[in-house]
């Protein structure tokens, strides 16, 4: 019964641990993300997908129509007031629809972003000047943090708590809603009047208000090949088999440090017939390196063999999808 009692202590306790990890990842992933924003698209006058993309378009319509309220920003709404705001109205529909378990995390989210928002100074020109490179930049830098976001379970929301209500409704996938939404958002700068910075006497407007639609396009493929990039290299798992006499230390040493399950296997060692103990992990890449410096530490002529699996599912790893 103690052994019993002193298993699912620890295990409350790497969970809390765990937890706490995945929540400050989250925070500090968003601070380039908000960095991004405040310092390269917003003052490129570039609308990208997602909310940030409609916080954007609040920015740009109402500049200089409230300067009593916020003359460090021009006039605009800030970007933090109206995302907190959106977001939170989207919050309180999806806990009604999805469900509080998913509004949680992403209430995480949400405060972390309007927070860096709020705290990043705003810049008059962009870091990079010239567009086409500070869209395929910032876009880089956007989708690793939303990478780094999702892959600690969380989520910047806006789009997101549309695209899960939305689908828990209707049998439309998630990707589906989410291009639906950023085709909207960015097509719909077309409409916004051009800034009296960017503005010259005699320019074809039209043609400034394509060229920020295709830089909005620009900067959503590269956040979202950053995205799939950093989904693709953070996600991939491993597998050990690990032959030593020492085996029950290495299990214990493993399960306890780096917080993955392990099976120890039974079998045969054919040629000298003599039982053995094989050791069996999966784990994420990036955890390969603690595994075998636990291994040399314990029992440096073990006998390892580590090979790529495709796809892991269950508790510690992706979750099942039907398709």
């Amino acid at each position: 019964m103690l052994h019993n009692n002193t298993q699912r202590d620890t295990f409350l306790h790497n969970s809390s641990v765990k937890t706490i990890r995945e929540y400050l990842m989250i925070v500090l992933a968003l601070f380039p993300f908000a960095l991004m924003v405040n310092w390269i698209f917003v003052p490129q006058n570039v609308v990208g997908a997602g909310l940030t993309g409609i916080c954007s378009i609040i920015y740009y319509a109402t500049q200089g129509l409230f300067l009593d309220f916020f003359p460090e920003y021009g006039g605009s709404v800030p970007l933090w007031i109206s995302s907190l705001t959106i977001n939170i109205i989207l919050l309180l529909i999806a806990a009604f629809t999805v469900g509080w378990r998913f509004c949680v995390r992403t209430l995480v989210g949400v405060l972390a972003l309007a927070f860096w928002y709020r705290i990043i100074p705003m810049r008059a020109t962009p870091l990079i000047e010239d567009p086409v490179a500070a869209c395929l930049v910032g876009g880089f830098v956007f989708g690793i943090s939303l990478g780094i976001v999702m892959l600690n379970n969380g989520s910047s929301g806006g789009t997101d708590i549309v695209a899960m209500i939305i689908h828990n409704y209707r049998d439309v996938s998630l990707g589906k809603v989410m291009v639906i939404c950023a085709a909207v958002i960015i097509a719909s700068s077309f409409f916004l009047p051009i800034p009296e910075q960017f503005y010259v006497e005699g320019m074809d407007v039209n043609d400034f208000k394509i060229k920020r639609i295709l830089y909005g396009l620009c900067m959503t493929v590269s956040y979202t090949v950053a995205l799939d990039w950093i989904m693709a290299r953070l996600r991939q798992s491993v597998q050990f088999f690990i032959f030593s006499a020492k085996y029950a230390e290495i299990a214990t040493a493993i399960n306890q440090t780096v917080h993955r399950g392990v099976t120890v296997l039974d079998g045969t060692g054919w040629y000298s017939q003599s039982p053995i103990h094989v050791v069996t992990v999966l784990a994420r890449k990036q955890e390969s390196q603690m595994i075998f410096h636990i291994i040399k530490s314990i029992d440096p002529n073990a006998f390892v063999s580590q090979a790529n699996v495709s796809g892991v599912f269950g508790q510690g790893f992706d979750t099942i999808k039907n398709k």
